[in-house]
């Protein structure tokens, strides 16, 4: 009878062994489960692009005379800003869920990154300049190098910890600025407003042919045209077969999305400092209809997934959508460019 005692308690014990295993298991994955569906909550939420905000100019003393240049620096300020103060905050280098799975947000932010850089290097190499002998703003030098810091880096230092470096210095400026600092100067020219908008028409002309290859086009090599001695280092083909891969499609529209997001917002500061150079143009519409073009961008989407259907297919494509816009703006702001180059 001991024998068959002790033979039980042994089959019993392990049988609980097995069965708290078991549940423990469970306890696991029960977990696991729940933590992956917070964190697609989660993720999913971050996802979502910010609002727009309104740019406005600080106003002088007189508080009613707005000082020539603020309304530039809110803007950039702003946008760079909202890349890190968002919800989920600055998200291209993160490293840990739901962080790491997400791509079109951060592909949006890569896009508003993009502006405040060339923005920052305008505000740098002209705005603040009076002629190519002039010298450098203080702040600015420290911005614009703080602003084109690896977009990726995860610590030591941080991505994050630079940008908000280079708005610190961003916004010294701006307070010289508006405390009428002699040693602080914006001067809205109309022949500076032409160098930053030719850095922009670069951008989108190139977005809007990645956007157009989404769905496969054949291409006549153009490198050369217009200049019957021009040469290239290396050799092409007379006709190249340009396609954007299928993984990276979304990503495109989303930097393109990003893009005009920032964009909207510099150029309504635009609007507000030079408003007498571009009057004196009768360039004011011209400006206010491309803002118009790249507001349209940022139309809701209603599908859960960037479309990519043939031209003339049963299914839409987003990203030819995308490049019909980006193409008439940057079109306008070639116009534009024209019309401030007339004296």
């Amino acid at each position: 009878m001991e024998w068959l005692q002790r033979t039980w308690l042994g089959v019993w014990d392990k049988i609980t062994a097995v069965t708290l295993g078991i549940k423990g298991v469970g306890v696991i994955i029960a977990a696991l489960v729940l933590y992956l569906v917070v964190a697609a909550g989660v993720g999913m939420y971050w996802s979502l692009e910010p609002e727009p905000f309104e740019v406005r100019a600080e106003l002088a003393e007189d508080g009613q005379t707005p000082v020539v240049g603020t309304a530039t620096l809110n803007a950039l300020a702003g946008v760079t800003e909202v890349l890190l103060d968002k919800p989920g905050g600055y998200l291209y280098n993160d490293r840990m869920p739901p962080g790491v799975w997400l791509d079109n947000i951060p592909n949006w932010e890569f896009g508003v990154l993009v502006q405040a850089r060339d923005m920052a290097r305008a505000l740098r190499k002209d705005f603040s300049r009076s002629q190519s002998q002039s010298t450098e703003d203080p702040d600015l030098i420290k911005a614009e190098p703080l602003l084109h810091f690896d977009n990726n880096s995860w610590l030591l230092p941080a991505t994050e910890s630079e940008y908000r470096k280079g708005v610190k210095a961003l916004l010294a400026y701006e307070a010289r600025l508006a405390r009428n600092d002699d040693a602080a100067q914006f001067y809205a020219r109309a022949d500076n407003l032409r160098g930053w908008l030719a850095d922009v028409s670069t951008r989108l002309g190139s977005l809007s042919q990645r956007l157009s290859a989404s769905v496969g086009q054949k291409r006549v090599n153009t490198d050369l045209a217009g200049e019957h001695e021009a040469r290239q280092s290396t050799a092409a083909a007379s006709e190249l077969e340009i396609k954007t891969p299928w993984l990276e499609i979304d990503d495109v529209f989303y930097e393109a999305r990003g893009t005009a997001w920032a964009l909207i917002h510099l150029l309504k500061a635009v609007e507000q400092d030079f408003a007498p150079a571009l009057e004196k143009k009768n360039a004011l519409v011209s400006l206010r209809q491309i803002i118009r073009e790249l507001e349209a961008t940022q139309s809701t989407i209603w599908s859960p997934v960037i479309l990519n259907g043939t031209e003339f297919g049963f299914l839409s494509n987003h990203s030819l959508v995308m490049a019909s816009y980006i193409s008439r703006a940057n079109a306008a702001i070639i116009d534009l460019r024209d019309l401030l180059s007339q004296g």
